[in-house]
């Protein structure tokens, strides 16, 4: 792999693909009359490659945060492409904020609280509040992967994890320097180590090693605990997502991310030709975006402007 530092990413939407870069995002979709649908915008430069960028910890949390805000509206524009609905209004606004409070919110009784009570229920016949941890991290991570398994049988969401496979392909493809045409990235592998799955089974494993270290509080402050510390263990997690995927390379590294890059043949399938076209055609667009903004901002000031 390259030496130069990569920033790009995306994610899988219904019948499409959103691709985003430090300084804007494109999302691509297919509509029900075969015709790909695109839409660019802007991201919050301050994020991507501002000061706050460069801190430990804290870039992570707000990267997070953004990218969860982007990854639902480009969701709901796909949704209203897919369906033919699209319009020309910027996907945004309190529908697409609710759907992710909700989201956020299930994901957080699911994983974290519910394992707790879980335990709780059998927690005075544990010997030790360590195996009591350790149980509930046991409880946690099989309830997330038993959850993707899950999901990946539903045949919309079997496309969606398809076109997860033509974004990292693409993304694969094109930091390796190849052709972005579908017949050169269909060679790439569907795996990259900056997934977000990678991510998110990182949060999984790492809460596990944090909370062991809790010892048995009563139950409700055991639950408070797990929510409280979920920004801790993201930060964390996402420091170790980007060491590991800048380090990737490497034979020791490559064995500590085993995990991470199997699971993500959970979230992926093979995806058909026309799929990488739509990834393409995203990354495309995200680049042609970026240059343009580039471009903008080296040319000098016209006298007329400054006058």
């Amino acid at each position: 792999m390259s030496d130069k530092p990569f920033n790009y990413g995306g994610q899988a939407v219904l019948e499409g693909v959103m691709m985003r870069g430090s300084r804007a995002l494109a999302v691509a979709v297919r509509n029900p009359e075969g015709e790909i649908v695109t839409r660019v915008e802007p991201v919050n430069q301050a994020l991507y490659s501002g000061p706050i960028s460069r801190i430990p910890f804290l870039r992570g949390l707000t990267l997070i945060w953004d990218a969860l805000g982007l990854g639902m509206r480009c969701l709901m524009f796909s949704a209203d492409v897919a369906l033919g609905e699209e319009d020309e209004e910027s996907f945004s606004g309190p529908v697409a904020w609710g759907t992710m409070a909700v989201s956020f919110t299930f994901a957080i009784g699911l994983f974290f609280v519910l394992p707790s009570l879980v335990v709780g229920l059998i927690d005075d016949r544990i010997a030790s509040s360590l195996l009591s941890n350790l149980l509930e991290g046991a409880i946690r991570l099989l309830l997330f992967v038993g959850y993707v398994w899950l999901i990946g049988h539903l045949p919309d969401i079997e496309r969606v994890f398809a076109y997860h496979g033509a974004e990292h392909k693409t993304v694969n493809a094109y930091e390796a320097g190849a052709e972005l045409t579908p017949e050169s990235v269909r060679r790439f592998t569907t795996v990259h180590p900056r997934c977000g799955t990678a991510f998110v089974l990182s949060v999984a494993v790492i809460s596990i090693l944090l909370f062991s270290l809790l010892g048995r509080p009563a139950l409700w402050l055991r639950v408070l605990s797990r929510v409280v510390l979920i920004p801790v263990v993201a930060g964390v997690a996402y420091e170790y997502t980007r060491f590991s995927a800048r380090h990737i390379d490497k034979a020791w590294m490559r064995v500590i991310a085993t995990p991470n890059l199997a699971m993500q043949r959970l979230t992926t399938r093979e995806p058909e030709p026309d799929m990488l076209e739509v990834a393409i055609t995203a990354f495309n667009c995200m680049m042609a975006a970026e240059r343009a903004q580039i471009e903008e901002s080296e040319s000098p000031v016209s006298e007329a402007a400054v006058s």
